[in-house]
C-alpha cells in the first residue's frame, strides 16, 4: 500500500504537470484568439520595410543584405520567379510552404501565414517553426520579381532577460516543490503517529501518549483521539471488572447450591435440616434468576434489542400498584408507609418503567430497619411527572454517592453486605430513566435515610 507521504508526491507531481499542461494550453489559446493578428500585422510591416528598402535603395549585393538582416534575429525565404529559393538565418524546422502560397506572393499579393496559421489546442502558433508560419511580400530587384517570407528566430530573440526569467520561474518552481515536501513531512508526521497509536489500541494497549501540540484540525484529531483511548481504557477497566463481578455473583449461589445439594444427598439428614437446606437452595436459585434477568435486561438496554415501546398510561396507577406488591415486607419489618400520589399519565414504555419503581422501592425496603420509614410521593406538572420515594434507611456515604449507578457497586458495609442484592438495579434505573428523557437526583446521609427523585417528561 502507497504511504500517504508517497501520495503526497505523487499528488504534487500531478497537480504541477495539470498546473503547466493548463498554463500551456490557456497561453496558446490566448496566442490564437487575441496575439496572432497582430504578431502577423508587426511582422508584416518588417517584411515591407525590407520589400521597400530593396526596392528603394537597391543595395549592391542583396544576398549580403538578407544575410545581415537575418543576423538581427529573423529567418528569412527568398523565393524568385525562376523557382529557385534561399534560405538566410537558421534552417526552418519544417519546410510546408505551399507552391501556390509563393506564386501569389510574387504575383504581387501579400502572404499572412502567420495570422492564418491553424488554431488547435495542441499547436504553438507563436513558436511553431514552419515556413508556412511567416508573412510573405512581393518585391522587384534589378527588374526581377521575387518573394521574401520572414519569420522571427525565436532562438535569437531569447535574450538573457528571457534567460533570468526562465532560470528564475524553475528556481521558484523547484523551490516551491522541496518547501511542499518539508511541510507535508511536517503534517505527515503526526498522522503516523496516530496510525502507529491506533495500532496499539487494537492490540488493547490503551497506554500510548501522543505529544502531538497543533491547534489545527489534526490537533483536534490528536486530541480527540487521547479522549477516546481513555476512555477505551476506562471502558476495559468495567468490562474486565465487570465479567470479574458477574463470575463472582454467579459462582457464589452455585457453590452454595452444589454445597447443600451434597448434603442433601445424605439420607441420615433430619426432615428439619433437609427443608432448611432445600430452602437455601431455592432462595440461591432466586438468586440466580433474578441475577440473570437483570444482566438481560441490562444487554437489552445497551444493545437496545428491545426498543421502547411507549404508550399513554397511569403511572400513579403503576406506582401504587408497585407499593402493594411489597405490603408484605412493610408488614414483615412494620415499616411506617405514607403516600402522596396525585394522578397523572404519561407517554412512557410500562415495563421498563414499573423496573424503575421495584428497583427503587425494594432498596428502600432493603436498606430500612424494622419501625423505620418510607415516603412515596408523585406530583404532577403540566409538562412533566416527579416521583420522590424516600426512606430511614443507612444512607449512602457522601463518597461513594458518585458510584451508586456503577454496574454490580453496593457499599463495603456490614449492614448492606447482609442484604441481598445484585448492584444492578440503580444502573438499570438510570439507564431507563435517560432512555425515557428523564433525570434521576439522589440526597442521602449516611445513617438517616435516602430520597431518590425521578423527574420524567409526559410526552
Amino acid at each position: 500500500m502507497r504511504s500517504l507521504y508517497g501520495k503526497f508526491l505523487l499528488y504534487t507531481a500531478a497537480i504541477m504537470t495539470f498546473s503547466a499542461l493548463t498554463a500551456f494550453l490557456a497561453v496558446n489559446t490566448y496566442y490564437h484568439q487575441n496575439l496572432k493578428g497582430s504578431n502577423d500585422e508587426k511582422n508584416m510591416r518588417i517584411a515591407k520595410q525590407m520589400a521597400d528598402y530593396i526596392e528603394e535603395m537597391e543595395p549592391p549585393d542583396l544576398r549580403v543584405f538578407l544575410e545581415m538582416e537575418a543576423g538581427t534575429g529573423y529567418k528569412l525565404l527568398l523565393a524568385g520567379a525562376d523557382g529557385k529559393t534561399e534560405r538566410f538565418g537558421q534552417a526552418f524546422r519544417l519546410e510546408n510552404l505551399a507552391p501556390e502560397k509563393v506564386e501569389k506572393v510574387l504575383a504581387g499579393d501579400d502572404y499572412h501565414g502567420m495570422r492564418e496559421f491553424p488554431t488547435e489546442t495542441f499547436v504553438t502558433g507563436f513558436f511553431s517553426d514552419e515556413t508556412a508560419n511567416t508573412v510573405g511580400v512581393p518585391f522587384t530587384y534589378e527588374g526581377r520579381d521575387y518573394a521574401l517570407f520572414l519569420r522571427p528566430d525565436i532562438k535569437l530573440l531569447f535574450t538573457e532577460v528571457h534567460y533570468l526569467l526562465g532560470g528564475m520561474v524553475i528556481v521558484m518552481a523547484i523551490t516551491s516543490l522541496l518547501a511542499m515536501l518539508i511541510v507535508a513531512k511536517r503534517l505527515i508526521r503526526p498522522i503516523t503517529q496516530l496510525t502507529l497509536a491506533t495500532r496499539r489500541v487494537g492490540n488493547e494497549e490503551f497506554s500510548p501518549i501522543l505529544n502531538i501540540d497543533q491547534k489545527d484540525e489534526i490537533g483536534q484529531l490528536a486530541e480527540s483521539f487521547q479522549r477516546m483511548t481513555e476512555r477505551l481504557s476506562e471502558n476495559d477497566r468495567i468490562r474486565k471488572r465487570f465479567i470479574s463481578d458477574v463470575s463472582h455473583d454467579f459462582q457464589s449461589p452455585l457453590l452454595n447450591i452444589r454445597g447443600y445439594a451434597e448434603l442433601l444427598a445424605d439420607e441420615s439428614l433430619p426432615a428439619g435440616e433437609r427443608a432448611g437446606y432445600a430452602k437455601v437452595i431455592q432462595s440461591e436459585t432466586d438468586r440466580l434468576s433474578s441475577l440473570t434477568k437483570q444482566l438481560l435486561l441490562l444487554t437489552s438496554l445497551d444493545q437496545m434489542m428491545s426498543p421502547l415501546k411507549p404508550v399513554q398510561y397511569s403511572v400513579s396507577e403503576q406506582l401504587k400498584e408497585t407499593v402493594r406488591k411489597y405490603r408484605w415486607l412493610l408488614e414483615e419489618k412494620q415499616i411506617s408507609l405514607s403516600m402522596d400520589v396525585e394522578e397523572a399519565e404519561l407517554t412512557g414504555d410500562p415495563s421498563f418503567l414499573e423496573k424503575v419503581w421495584e428497583n427503587i422501592l425494594s432498596n428502600a425496603l432493603k436498606y430500612t430497619d424494622k419501625y423505620g420509614t418510607v415516603d412515596v410521593s408523585l406530583a404532577a406538572g403540566e409538562e412533566k411527572v416527579v416521583v420522590t420515594i424516600s426512606d430511614s434507611g443507612i444512607g449512602i456515604a457522601p463518597e461513594n454517592m458518585e458510584r451508586i449507578f456503577h454496574r454490580f457497586y453496593r457499599e463495603d458495609d456490614s449492614r448492606t453486605q447482609a442484604a441481598e442484592g445484585t448492584g444492578l438495579g440503580l444502573s438499570i434505573v438510570q439507564q431507563v430513566v435517560e432512555l425515557h428523557g428523564g433525570t434521576i437526583d439522589v440526597t442521602s446521609e449516611k445513617g438517616n435515610g435516602t430520597t431518590f427523585t425521578v423527574t420524567l417528561p409526559k410526552l
